[in-house]
């Protein structure tokens, strides 16, 4: 399975170290990522045109992907911004507040109620369900908003997307890479997911708890997620707050959850995921922006209807402007560079970061630790593009290799490349993977980014360090 790198390669590994580096350090790395496209379309084309329209190109593929999530979170936020103006979000968490009484109760009850939502019907739509009922309420009891984020970014894209034992579209990829049954690589991440996930969830917390103590503790906001008010200082042009008799607010308050309900049935009786579910809520977010304007705003409803959609989409394309060119570097490691720049790759090449993962595993020595060690940095490595699933077949296959080399292990191996593999690329320290939960909860995904690193850092090292002891 040795694959042979090029200079390409190497430029893109050199970039990444530049780039995580900067991240590190708190820095910006739009210019980094457009040097970085530049120089490997140079290196790709031969020419100074192939390269430069190679820039504006990434730019384009990165919006495309990215775009159903563009668009949910902007339909999502113009869905709340009538929600917020009519007081209807007010009269729909006021229940929730008897619960999520203390930041504390705030964060692990969120984190609970994403994780069992998001395994059933993966992080997205969750995020957009979860986010825009229960992140008021948290807000109100003291729980930061980067906290919320937080919450429902390591309990969904983290525990319940790197396990994802309903839906069973991970460990699926990662068993028939790795020529296992699903069961078996399913029942090898039980203990993986779990102590990575309360060796991250706590980590998480406690850093939180004690930064808010001791005063360095930093938000990362870039809108208001919790009124009108703010958004006026920031000079969006938000109406004034619409007066509706309370006994109309709990029936649109009623109405509103029973149509994310039916939601929830439908995705159960048609078996949507995805981006299909991901559609559904987004829908069903439009047609109530569409009846709350109407019924609270009457003669001027269908010009409203248009300011909050404009408001919405404003907010989304100000939060992925500085993402896209992150993003559009990092797609080059996968199938964008070969769209983008033809077929100038090795032929036995599976993409840039495929190949590095390969390359790695080549150049070690076999034995369980080693082994262990090694899936964990493959599972990184590949999940750097920011989808956590492209490099989940990789991981697989070269888990059954390093399981024929020492004979033992190849099941909790593959499990262990698909939990490193998730938690890095599926949506919790690459910026642009973790946009969802930052987008609903206002924040900067840099700084949710940075927030996460530590202790999903310290979380993967205490997985490896178990699937060494299981190995």
């Amino acid at each position: 399975m040795s694959i042979q790198l090029t200079a390409i390669h190497y430029v893109y590994l050199i970039f990444i170290v530049f780039i995580m580096a900067l991240l590190i350090r708190r820095r910006d790395t739009t210019m980094i990522c457009v040097a970085g496209i530049f120089t490997l379309g140079l290196l790709a084309t031969s020419t100074l045109s192939g390269s430069v329209s190679g820039i504006f190109n990434s730019f384009i593929y990165a919006t495309r992907e990215l775009l159903g999530t563009i668009m949910i979170i902007s339909i999502i936020v113009a869905m709340s911004r009538v929600l917020i103006i009519t007081g209807i979000n007010e009269t729909m968490v006021a229940p929730l507040t008897r619960f999520l009484r203390t930041p504390a109760l705030a964060y692990w009850g969120i984190g609970v109620i994403m994780l069992v939502t998001s395994m059933f019907f993966w992080p997205s739509p969750a995020v957009a369900l979860i986010g825009a009922v229960l992140l008021p309420v948290a807000l109100r009891v003291g729980l930061p908003a980067l906290g919320a984020a937080m919450a429902m970014n390591l309990f969904g894209h983290g525990i319940a997307l790197s396990g994802d034992y309903i839906i069973q579209g991970a460990p699926k990829l990662t068993a028939d890479a790795a020529g296992l049954p699903v069961s078996s690589v399913m029942e090898a991440s039980v203990p993986l997911v779990i102590v990575m996930g309360a060796v991250t969830t706590v980590t998480a917390f406690w850093m939180m708890r004690r930064d808010m103590k001791n005063g360095t503790w930093r938000d990362g906001l870039v809108s208001a997620a919790g009124g009108a008010e703010p958004l006026r200082e920031k000079g969006i042009g938000v109406p004034a707050p619409v007066k509706l008799a309370p006994g109309l607010r709990r029936k649109l308050a009623v109405a509103i959850l029973l149509l994310f309900v039916l939601d929830v049935a439908a995705m159960f009786a048609l078996g949507l995921q995805g981006g299909d579910a991901t559609a559904l809520v987004g829908g069903t977010a439009v047609l109530i922006l569409i009846s709350i304007t109407l019924i609270a705003h009457r003669n001027r409803g269908l010009e409203q209807v248009t300011s909050y959609l404009i408001e919405g989409f404003v907010f989304g394309f100000k939060v992925f402007g500085p993402v896209i060119p992150i993003a559009a570097f990092f797609y080059l490691g996968d199938a964008a560079f070969t769209e983008l720049f033809g077929q100038v790759l090795p032929e036995a090449s599976h993409g840039i970061v495929n190949d590095l993962g390969v390359a790695l595993a080549d150049h070690v020595p076999l034995n369980g630790a080693v082994g262990a060690v090694t899936m964990t940095v493959i599972g990184v490595i590949t999940g750097l593009d920011g989808s956590g699933f492209s490099g989940i077949s990789l991981a697989g296959s070269i888990a059954q290799l390093f399981a024929a080399a020492i004979q033992s292990g190849a099941a909790t191996l593959t499990a262990l490349g698909q939990v490193a593999a998730i938690w890095v690329g599926g949506g919790t320290l690459i910026p642009w993977a973790l946009i969802p939960a930052a987008a609903i909860c206002g924040v900067s995904p840099f700084e949710l980014a940075r927030r996460n690193l530590k202790p999903v850092l310290i979380g993967l090292a205490a997985t490896t360090i178990l699937a060494i002891f299981l190995v």
